[in-house]
């Protein structure tokens, strides 16, 4: 499918914001987990020129993703556009080797180096990448608060943080009385449902936090490019996909591709729909290799599936 006609449809689709923030972010935020990894600079900047001009404003990256160069990139390709002033930047730390964990000097030196990597004064969101349960929750908070106060940090969130912490992050803030986090990115999609619609989704509702969901597509496999071994790349990624590759996998597959047959959509934007079907969700995290499949990815919010369509993904990918 051409990319044309899915970038001017989705010049016009609603932003919405992100928990109790004034943030307010495009329904699909590009992924930089790949670039500087397995996409080189040119090929990182055109879909990243793609995404924004179908309207995309949100870019979702870490500081441990290829060692630093995809905050690099990504820095480059905002100076290099002018455009920082339009876009929501969010980024994790506690995973990089240069600054593992979350303790209180980890924090600083960590934001510092993604703002200097990044090129911009200010990290939009800024995700806890890891539950750190070796620091107590007082000091990272207190950590984050400081940043908050200086300007070089709007929000926070969390990320593989289970709902007994998320509540024992809020109840210490409002001690502490600073900042709360208003986000959270976990790994959610159709073949990965239990861990997040459990105490995660009842958390989320409690504390109003807007729900990212990485992984949004199973490495690949809810895109439907996999669908035997034969199908399946060398490396990480296959060892991911291979799990997919049960009865139940192709039964979430054939009816993906029957719902995008009604819609003439790709099958991507359907498994994504779904997605921002559910309460809170308010950005599945996706990423691209090439520009070509940008077009997909952009498709998904204006995909709206019925009640019946959404009842019968619910019911096939059950566990």
């Amino acid at each position: 499918m051409p990319d044309g006609p899915a970038v001017a449809a989705t010049t016009r689709t609603r932003l919405r914001r992100v928990g109790s923030s004034d943030l307010t972010v495009f329904p699909l935020a590009m992924s930089g987990n790949v670039f500087g990894w397995t996409t080189d600079g040119p090929t990182t900047e055109a879909i990243l020129d793609v995404y924004a001009a179908g309207g995309g404003n949100f870019i979702d990256t870490a500081d441990s993703y290829a060692s630093g160069r995809s905050e690099f990139m990504i820095g480059s390709w905002m100076r290099s556009r002018g455009n920082r002033d339009d876009l929501v930047v969010a980024t994790k730390i506690g995973k990089s080797v240069d600054h593992p964990g979350l303790g209180a000097r980890a924090i600083t030196r960590a934001v510092n180096a993604s703002l200097e990597r990044l090129r911009t004064d200010r990290i939009d969101l800024l995700y806890l990448h890891v539950d750190d349960s070796e620091v107590p929750f007082d000091e990272t908070l207190l950590a984050v608060d400081a940043l908050i106060g200086a300007g070089k940090v709007r929000y926070f969130g969390g990320s593989d943080h289970t709902g007994d912490r998320l509540i024992e992050a809020r109840i210490a803030c409002g001690q502490l009385g600073v900042a709360p986090m208003i986000a959270l990115q976990n790994r959610y999609n159709l073949m990965h449902r239990a861990e997040y619609e459990g105490d995660l989704a009842r958390v989320a509702r409690s504390q109003e936090l807007g729900v990212m969901p990485r992984f949004a597509l199973a490495s690949g496999f809810l895109t439907g490019k996999y669908r035997s071994r034969a199908d399946l790349d060398e490396g990480t990624r296959g060892t991911e996909v291979a799990r997919y590759l049960t009865k139940r996998g192709m039964r979430v597959l054939a009816s993906l591709d029957h719902i995008a047959a009604a819609h003439e959509v790709p099958v991507a934007s359907v498994a994504l729909a779904w997605l921002l079907s559910k309460p809170y969700v308010v950005a599945p995290v996706a990423s691209a290799s090439q520009p070509s499949q940008v077009a997909a990815l952009l498709q998904a919010p204006t995909v709206q599936l019925t009640r019946a369509q959404v009842a019968e993904l619910d019911r096939i990918s059950a566990v």
